[in-house]
């Protein structure tokens, strides 16, 4: 798992690093479910999370708000009535040069030399306006899914936007 804070990965910064198989090894996703609720009714509303700015946002981020949002409505809606989809998918390695800490240090550590670095994680690279979640539901639950999405837009970097549609089953 990675040490360093999400605030040093956050920001898109050179060229994006995917190919797993010249790496050794890269650490599974935590993000395993991307449809949750009802999948096979269609719902008249529907609403997204969308960012309001270019970043990238860890596996683990978007697993906190995936739960957060899950939880908040099966606790005010039922399973029954809501199919949330996640849209993005973590495909950057993340990478970090550990550094030896603590007495002699300086002997063991080897510096910059090849700070290639070990991949510890993935991350979703996401641009400016990209929707992130979309939740159908009906007319009725409106204001819960929308404080769902809200609650998880509190575990993301970015800051978010809530968009309605409604009548989204035409778009289906």
């Amino acid at each position: 798992m990675s040490r360093k804070p999400a605030r040093m990965i956050r920001a898109v910064r050179g060229q994006a690093t995917t190919r797993r198989e010249y790496m050794g090894g890269v650490p599974a996703s935590r993000l395993t479910q991307f449809v949750i609720g009802n999948k096979t009714a269609k719902f008249p509303i529907q609403l997204s999370l969308t960012t309001n700015e270019k970043c990238q946002l860890r596996h683990n981020a978007l697993e906190a708000a995936r739960i957060s949002a899950n939880k908040a409505l099966e606790k005010n809606i039922g399973s029954a009535n809501y199919c949330l989809h996640i849209r993005v998918y973590p495909h950057i390695v993340i990478r970090e040069n550990k550094q030896a800490t603590g007495a002699g240090a300086d002997r063991v550590s080897q510096g910059m030399r090849r700070a290639y670095g070990k991949p510890v994680g993935t991350a979703a690279r996401v641009k400016m306006n990209q929707i992130l979640m979309t939740l159908d539901t009906t007319e009725q639950f409106l204001a819960p899914a929308r404080n769902a999405l809200w609650k998880a837009s509190m575990k993301l970097s970015p800051s978010c936007t809530i968009n309605v549609i409604k009548g989204a089953e035409l778009l289906h």
